[in-house]
């Protein structure tokens, strides 16, 4: 059973910043063996093959994703959609650092200066939308 602070569809343990970048790869095309998901990471992070199956290995683990086997590899895609993962990250944010508050949030973006005029356009948009 998940906590409070557990996305109700997402894994049990939190997701690190490195597991994040592995599941970009997987959320962009599910089924990649550990080779093909370093071609996507390695170069870019500075990370060899053994850094990513051991993140992808953390993953499958932890119930974010899937390990098919395929002859003597194996394939990974996610258990977790992008769409959940991110909406359970954006209400901890919120939840831990603007008491629950998403106008505190937005309120603190627009007084640090942090929204451009599109970011209000789009803002102003999606409130009209939500409101009709």
């Amino acid at each position: 059973m998940t906590t409070s602070e557990d996305s109700t569809s997402g894994p049990g343990e939190r997701i690190t910043d490195a597991e994040h970048a592995v599941m970009e790869v997987l959320w962009d095309r599910p089924r990649q063996t550990a080779a093909e998901v370093c071609e996507d990471v390695c170069a870019a992070r500075g990370w060899s093959l053994a850094t990513v199956k051991t993140l992808l290995s953390r993953l499958v683990q932890k119930g974010a994703a899937a390990a098919e086997p395929d002859g003597r590899r194996f394939l990974y895609s996610p258990l977790i959609a992008r769409e959940d993962y991110v909406g359970g990250e954006s209400r901890r944010l919120v939840d831990r650092l603007f008491g629950g508050s998403a106008a505190s949030l937005v309120a603190h973006l627009a007084e640090s200066e942090a929204l451009t005029a599109n970011d209000l356009d789009e803002i102003e948009a999606l409130l009209k939308e939500l409101r009709a």
